[in-house]
């Protein structure tokens, strides 16, 4: 038997693997594009999937195709929505700008099935793809399977975050520990304070992109080629949208202006950039780990991460701070998805954007990434850390800083000298203010209590 089968398309004949559900155009595209082994992420090919299901279901109650098709090509969506099929996306991200080639694939792969199915030809081009252009569908999907990650995904692991760092606040936030601006020892702050912060960061990064969905949400589907909607029902929008929601659970709607979600991918643009801030938010909680876990003799050593691995090849007993290690790394990655989503953005040229593929590619691997690690962060690295209270306590003892609450009481010279005296002389602070003014020992005790000085206000 021969490896390959003969299909035909509008330019010609070519040889297509027999087994292969797709049929001629994605051969072409897979020919054309040997580019990288990057292909589009499972996201948006089940996105596709929800697509063209949504699509079926409407052209049959608008009377445009018959329940015998629509039925089939349901159960073909539903086969790969089941992940049956994975193997049968092959084309390659850098591909033609319109994503034309991702969207022939599903038509083909799913019109193979529901023939199958059906016992009967569906055509790709004019049952699976009824109602609809790759410059519709492609900006669909990009939202859509945006949306997905978001909702299901990311949000869910930045709440289990927020909510991580909450315990860890209640289980250590009365500690109080020296403060650092520039790395250099500044005021006591509590843990609590401390991890309030991470919070917030994280609170905020998720309501930033839980604001942007709002535009996620609103579709080009109905559009069609330019925003027009030729050759697409004016009931198609509408009753797309309603099957497509149901289906995925996501209240999704018609654009109020497709030549927007066609022309452009602004709202994409804004969800990255609320990625791009999240991911600068993981970074600094990241980076605050890996000092205040430091040392653990060398350095700050004031708490000590979980174990997870050996940290070296040639040292033994060395153990190194991964998880936020990892953490930072996939900032970095996001950060640099985020300036290729810009470029793409800028890429709408009249009515179509035609750098849909890398923008669908880069903004789910975002959101994938931010999902696990926000995850790996919360349960690997700030559920288990143990803080290290005797280096704490040394610290904070000797911080010639806390010489600041003075200040209303002897001036800030006079407070300055005392300090450098403390420095050179590597006294704790309370001795040298001890000989250096007239304030008794229960005085100077009450004025640079750290835990006091947590609370701002002049001390006293």
């Amino acid at each position: 038997m021969s490896d390959f089968r003969i299909e035909k398309d509008s330019m010609g004949e070519l040889q297509v693997p027999a087994n292969a559900l797709y049929q001629a155009q994605t051969q072409r595209a897979v020919n054309n594009f040997n580019i990288s082994e990057l292909t589009m992420p499972n996201w948006f090919i089940q996105s596709l999937a929800y697509i063209k299901s949504a699509a079926a279901k409407s052209n049959q109650e608008i009377g445009l195709l018959s329940g015998h098709s629509a039925n089939a090509i349901v159960q073909a969506c539903d086969q790969i929505l089941n992940g049956e099929h994975d193997n049968q996306f092959p084309v390659d991200v850098f591909q033609t700008g319109s994503g034309t080639s991702s969207n022939m694939n599903a038509n083909e792969v799913i019109a193979t099935i529901a023939s199958q199915i059906a016992g009967d030809t569906i055509i790709p081009n004019d049952d699976v793809n009824m109602g609809q252009s790759s410059n519709d569908v492609i900006p669909t999907a990009i939202q859509v399977s945006s949306a997905i990650g978001c909702y299901y995904h990311l949000l869910p692991a930045l709440n289990h975050l927020s909510q991580t760092i909450s315990t860890k606040s209640q289980q250590i936030g009365d500690i109080t520990k020296t403060g650092r601006t520039h790395l250099m020892d500044a005021m006591p702050v509590t843990f609590a304070q401390t991890l309030a912060s991470w919070q917030s960061q994280i609170d905020h990064a998720a309501s930033g992109i839980t604001q942007s969905l709002d535009r996620v949400t609103q579709l080009a589907q109905g559009g069609t080629a330019v925003g027009t909607g030729i050759n697409a029902s004016p009931l198609f929008a509408n009753k797309f949208n309603g099957h497509l929601s149901a289906a995925i659970g996501i209240n999704f709607s018609p654009s109020q202006n497709f030549f927007y979600n066609i022309g452009s991918q602004d709202a994409i643009v804004a969800l990255s950039g609320q990625l791009k801030t999240l991911a600068t938010a993981l970074i600094k909680i990241a980076n605050d780990l890996r000092w205040m876990n430091s040392g653990p003799l060398a350095g700050l050593g004031e708490i000590e991460l979980e174990a997870l691995q050996p940290g070296s090849s040639i040292m033994p007993g060395k153990v190194n701070p991964v998880i936020p290690e990892a953490t930072a790394m996939v900032g970095a990655q996001v950060i640099g998805n985020d300036a290729t989503i810009t470029v793409a953005g800028q890429s709408g040229n009249f009515e179509l954007n035609v750098m849909l593929p890398v923008i669908a590619y880069n903004i789910l691997q975002s959101i994938e990434l931010l999902s696990n690690t926000s995850r790996l962060l919360a349960d690997k690295a700030i559920a288990s850390f143990t803080v290290n209270q005797d280096n704490i306590n040394e610290s904070l003892n000797k911080n010639p800083i806390l010489v600041t609450a003075l200040n209303p009481v002897i001036g800030y010279l006079k407070a300055a000298e005392i300090a450098k005296k403390a420095y050179q002389t590597k006294q704790p602070i309370i001795d040298v203010a001890l000989a250096e003014t007239d304030l008794s020992r229960d005085q100077l005790e009450q004025l640079l209590d750290p835990k006091k000085l947590t609370l701002g206000g002049i001390a006293g």
